[in-house]
């Protein structure tokens, strides 16, 4: 497979695709120059965070349908809709056997657990927009910082006592 062409560092998370072993951070937000206008990471998720909100408001979920007027979205519960996307996605993994993954019933050219954890995407965007979160900035900072813990180095997970599944 083609190495991700990410303008010269890696630590991007994409490792199935990319060997370069770099030591910048997972991105640097510098412009790509493979990538065109300027790219990170960091603002293309916050841009699907925002097209997700947008799609969410224009679907009227933040909008009380009887009335018109605006709803007081209740944060605890849209927590609990991205639980239950990643419920669904472990009932497709579930129901899936050796050989025969299920497939989802709206969208069955895809793998049920796929497109579940897709929803649940869809509701963190949402979620992360409608609270002003600079989500993709998060993100790039959590990785460099995960790859620098010593609980999630490998050698370190080996030991007795080590983070494993």
């Amino acid at each position: 497979m083609a190495k991700y062409d990410h303008g010269g560092g890696c630590a991007c998370g994409l490792q199935r695709e990319c060997d370069c072993n770099a030591e910048r951070p997972a991105n640097d937000n510098l412009q790509q120059p493979s990538l065109s206008p300027a790219y990170s990471h960091a603002s293309a998720i916050n841009l699907f965070a925002a097209d997700c909100h947008a799609a969410s408001r224009k679907a009227g979920w933040y909008t009380d349908l009887a009335t018109g007027k605006a709803l007081d979205r209740n944060v605890p519960e849209m927590l609990m809709l991205i639980v239950s996307e990643i419920s669904e996605a472990m009932e497709g993994v579930r129901k899936s056997k050796p050989g025969k993954v299920l497939m989802d019933d709206k969208l069955p050219n895809r793998p049920m657990a796929e497109v579940e954890l897709a929803d649940a995407m869809i509701r963190i965007g949402d979620l992360a927009a409608f609270l002003g979160y600079d989500l993709g900035g998060a993100i790039v900072e959590k990785m460099e910082f995960n790859r620098t813990r010593a609980d999630h180095q490998i050698e370190n997970r080996k030991k007795a006592g080590g983070k494993a599944f």
